[in-house]
């Protein structure tokens, strides 16, 4: 699916860092969680178990308990100092569960989630039969799947500024949306929606940029990356060149953002599987009184 892998260790290392930055960087994650939030309308049932995947310091968790009062919502990080920061936003009268897992192996009952939320976490995780596979297995039928991600035009003004400076990796790459919804439908993931939105965030000088990206934990952590540190001389290269692309005295940084829908499987039906064909899984008690005696 993809040319490239994420480090887990180091995006686990990355985001622990940012726990007590993270909320003073994340304007563009709290505009993306307006816009995710929307595709809400689509469910009309009262869920019991809502998760949140990826779930940072906890803001978009507290927004699904007020939405969901009699909800139980999980929020799941992969970054345990990231948990710890989002006991601020859990009260006693809107509480929330936090629990550090993985994307790709959440501690859930198969088929135990009405609604499964992830904004922004996604785009940390390379293998997308694995996510969306989880993500299939821990939906109800009928369940509801959003989230958002970013897209391969994400941040390519530093990209080209660094590639102007030497060619190694400093910037993390990120999947296509149809990709993405190619694997969603592989999974067995039902009727997916996605759309892309682009968002400029500008700023007085690159190194501003720079700063963002690491109170976000949103550096680089790509297997490929250099592991060194990086020479004064390519580092100044690359700010000459990001300079050259000032537009009005700022400079700017391009975010794409993917937000998607889709619906959880009904029971039995196919999925595709590596080396091609498809898988259907029935439980047991769905095949008693149909066998013939």
């Amino acid at each position: 699916m993809s040319d490239f892998h994420i480090d887990r260790r180091q995006v686990r290392r990355n985001f622990g860092r940012a726990a007590r930055t993270y909320e003073q960087h994340d304007a563009l994650q709290r505009e993306v969680q307006n816009l995710l939030f929307e595709r809400l309308d689509f469910y009309l049932e009262a869920p019991a178990l809502v998760v949140d995947v990826g779930a940072g310091t906890g803001r978009g968790a507290a927004l699904l308990k007020k939405r969901y009062a009699k909800a139980q919502v999980l929020a799941t990080d992969l970054a345990l100092p990231m948990l710890r920061a989002a006991r601020q936003h859990a009260s006693w009268l809107k509480p929330f569960q936090r629990v550090c897992a993985e994307a790709t192996a959440l501690p859930l009952p198969d088929h135990s989630v009405d609604v499964l939320h992830s904004n922004l976490c996604f785009q940390w995780i390379d293998d997308l039969q694995a996510l969306f596979g989880e993500c299939v297995r821990v939906l109800k039928p009928g369940g509801l799947l959003l989230f958002s991600t970013f897209g391969p035009d994400t941040l390519k003004e530093l990209r080209a500024a660094w590639a102007q400076a030497d060619q190694q990796p400093h910037v993390s790459r990120f999947l296509d949306m149809h990709d993405l919804g190619d694997a969603m439908i592989a999974a067995g993931l039902r009727d997916p929606v996605l759309d892309v939105d682009r968002y400029t965030l500008t700023y007085s000088e690159p190194r501003l940029l720079l700063k963002e990206l690491q109170g976000l934990g949103a550096t680089n952590a790509d297997t490929a990356r250099e592991r060194g540190l990086t020479g004064k001389k390519h580092y100044r290269q690359m700010l000459d060149a990001y300079e050259s692309m000032r537009v009005d005295g700022r400079v700017p940084a391009t975010w794409e953002v993917v937000t998607a829908h889709a619906w959880g499987p009904a029971t039995g039906q196919s999925r595709r599987v590596k080396g091609g064909g498809e898988i259907a899984s029935f439980s047991v008690d769905s095949l008693r009184g149909s066998r013939r005696r």
